[in-house]
Order: structure tokens, then sequence, then C-alpha cells
């Protein structure tokens, strides 16, 4: 299946910021706000959002680090890591939220979407998609190796949608410990599901990373098409 995308602009309260929008090639379908890594709206970035327009949704990735400057691309490398780095730390949580909340409004408004939205994120976006759970912005939401969920489990009982959360076994960032936290707080939650997959490390799905891992990237796309069908 083909898709098509392009950039769009996204007014918010603080200002307009520019969005990729990937849309499959029949032109529809439910919508998925697709949250970046601290690496910005790379070129794997926009990949997973083609792939998902492949796969039938409409979606659309803000571009979070726009306060720093528009249309920030890194790539994985040590100065890649350490700006990084820099940008995840000057970003604002609460103004990450605010940009996510408009880009769901503008994604809503779509004529592309038909039924429901969900959140899906990858890192930092991963945390952050938690949160837009947590804010009850969406339909449901995936959070792919979110780290530091473990110190906002204080939001659990604010995430009324479906969630699911992947963590590779091998993840050096987050530690078994956080991830049985995060699993502990869920346990008596039917809706809330957590995959995790032996031998993987942090960023398994990235194939610009070193850490990416075949079989779990696969396994994970796999448990999250089944999860948005069911879901939205």
């Amino acid at each position: 299946m083909s898709t098509t995308s392009q950039w769009i602009d996204v007014a918010s309260p603080n200002g307009s910021f520019q969005a990729y929008l990937a849309v499959p090639h029949i032109g529809k379908g439910p919508g998925i706000i697709l949250l970046q890594e601290i690496f910005g709206v790379n070129e794997h970035i926009r990949a997973v959002a083609d792939q998902y327009a492949a796969d039938g949704y409409v979606v659309l990735v803000p571009d979070l680090f726009w306060r720093e400057g528009a249309h920030i691309e890194l790539g994985y490398d040590e100065a890649g890591w350490k700006r990084a780095v820099e940008l995840m730390q000057a970003t604002d949580n609460e103004h990450a939220l605010e940009d996510i909340t408009a880009t769901v409004a503008a994604l809503r408004a779509r004529p592309e979407v038909e039924g429901k939205i969900a959140s899906i994120g990858y890192c930092f976006g991963g945390r952050l998609s938690y949160r837009t759970a947590a804010a009850g912005l969406v339909d449901a939401a995936i959070a792919y190796y979110g780290g530091g969920i473990q110190n906002q489990l204080g939001l659990a009982d604010q995430i009324k949608v479906p969630l699911l959360m992947h963590f590779g076994g091998q993840d050096s960032h987050i530690p078994p410990e956080a991830v049985q936290q995060i699993a502990q707080r869920f346990e008596d939650r039917e809706e809330v599901e957590i995959h995790i997959y032996p031998g993987a490390e942090h960023g398994f799905n990235c194939t610009h990373r070193s850490s990416y891992h075949q079989r779990a990237a696969t396994q994970a796309h796999g448990n999250s098409l089944i999860f948005l069908s069911e879901n939205l």
C-alpha cells in the first residue's frame, strides 16, 4: 500500500509549529499521533509514520522541539546523542503536552480521519504517550520503552483508555526493577498490556541504530497492530 506525506502547520496557543502527516493510499482511516524520540522527527520516525500509514492509519507527528528550531533531525552518533539529551532537558513537559493537545485537535479535524485516535510514542515519546493517555486526549495509547514512566505512576488512576507498553528485556536505560514497578501498578487493569521482549535493548524498534532487534521489533509491531485493531 502506498502512502502520501507532507508537513502541515498546527496552530497552538503558544504559536504555530509543523507536524509530519502520512496518509494511507485509500485516503482515510483511524488516526494516530506519533511521538518522537529525543532525536527529533528524523528519517527513522518519518519511516515509522509511513509504515503505520501503509497499515491503514492517518498519522500525524508533531515537531516537539520546534521552540529550539524547526525540523531538527539528529543521528545516533556521539554528537547526535549529546544534542538530543540537551534538547530533551530543555523541553518543558507541560509545553510538550500542550503541543500534543493541539496536534490531537488538528488530527481529529482532518477530513481523512475516520473513527478513533491513538497515540504511539518511542522513548521520550513513550513517556509522553503515557501522559497523553492520562490526560484523556486519545482513545488508546502505546508506549515503546517509555523511560521514566515508573516515576509517573501517580497518573495511573487517570488512565481510562486501553494502554499497551513495550519493553526490551535487556534495556540498559530502563532497569528491570522499573518495569516490575510498572507491571505491579497495573496488574489489576485488564485494559493495560505489557510486553517484554527477551534480548532486546533500548531502542530495539529503530532500524537506524545498533540496538535494532528485528524479532522484537516485528513482534512489537504485530502486537501494536492487533491492539489498534481492537481498540480503534
